[in-house]
């Protein structure tokens, strides 16, 4: 558990959340929106751990008193998290962790706090029934939602809570935490922060993988020789790279990032806007002889694999639909 001092970025946010520490005067419903790895959960711990906070101190939560060390262990019980056994979180679920419980009293804490991670993956009756919750909560009660796919709620769950927008942190911030947490050299901390855009998370993922630069030539070196290379070719190298989703989404990250590239090269013409700037011949090559559209049509079919992965669609099926566009 972090104290908010020891959480990086997201100043506004944490101003937000210590005032409504300070000042007992917290909302009833939170959505936290942002991409996965840029410290909802973090945050969302470290404000659940201080409004239950037992010191006399403003600054919490102090990491000593009774709650504080539930939280720690994750034995605070009027702290919960709602969990799922399946892809989707399910109506029943929802009622049996959440609405079904709201209405019974904190055991020993001011509030009762539901942390919802992924809340994207609620079903439309969960969603529907978790609104009947918070249209009405007990005084005590609250609602944190996390989702990196604000569209995926529902307008009238969207409307009814306070929505926290976490944005990605300077290039800058994140290389100096890498380099300060991970003992990496400077090189791989700059690498990892670049190619991060942001998103601390993903830095420290990066950074901690000892073949991530390695695993980046492969997929670079992939983009490079597209034309050359036939579907089965392409599914190998990424096979060869491994299926695990948090890394496969990484590498279909990557090659974002190099598509973007591409795209800003062809309307700019200026190399030293690139993330990629020592790929600039294969990107000018690229960026000729591909159409604005041909672009925005691969950019497309990435984001499709990310969705595809997050459902669990059939992994071979997933890469060939998105190799397919690069052809």
């Amino acid at each position: 558990m972090f104290s908010f001092s020891e959480i990086v970025g997201h100043e506004q946010i944490k101003e937000h959340m210590q005032a409504a520490i300070r000042d007992k005067k917290p909302f009833h419903a939170y959505l936290f929106q942002g991409e996965e790895g840029v410290g909802k959960e973090a945050l969302a711990r470290t404000f659940a751990a201080g409004l239950q906070c037992q010191s006399e101190s403003t600054d919490k939560p102090c990491k000593e008193c009774v709650s504080c060390r539930q939280m720690e262990s994750g034995n605070q019980p009027d702290v919960i998290w709602v969990t799922r056994e399946k892809a989707s979180l399910g109506v029943d679920e929802i009622r049996e962790q959440l609405c079904n419980t709201m209405d019974i009293k904190p055991f020993s804490s001011p509030y009762k706090i539901y942390l919802v991670p992924e809340a994207e993956k609620m079903t439309e009756a969960a969603q529907n029934a978790l609104l009947k919750t918070i249209e009405e909560p007990p005084e005590y009660g609250i609602v944190i939602l996390m989702t990196s796919n604000i569209s995926a709620l529902l307008p009238t769950i969207q409307s009814r809570c306070l929505t926290m927008e976490f944005r990605p942190l300077s290039t800058a911030v994140v290389e100096s935490y890498v380099k300060e947490h991970c003992q990496v050299p400077d090189y791989q901390a700059r690498a990892s922060a670049a190619f991060a855009q942001g998103n601390l998370g993903k830095a420290m993922r990066y950074a901690k993988s000892e073949d991530f630069i390695e695993r980046k030539d492969h997929i670079i070196s992939l983009l490079r020789h597209v034309e050359q290379m036939d579907l089965s070719e392409m599914l190998a190298v990424i096979k060869d790279l491994g299926t695990r989703k948090d890394e496969v989404r990484d590498y279909i990250d990557l090659m974002v990032l190099w598509y973007r590239d591409v795209l800003l090269f062809k309307a700019t013409k200026d190399i030293n806007q690139l993330l990629f700037q020592d790929e600039a011949s294969y990107i000018s090559r690229e960026a000729s002889h591909r159409s604005y559209e041909k672009i925005e049509e691969i950019l497309q079919a990435f984001e499709k694999a990310k969705v595809r992965l997050r459902a669990n669609v059939n992994f071979d099926i997933t890469m060939e639909l998105m190799l397919l566009a690069l052809k």
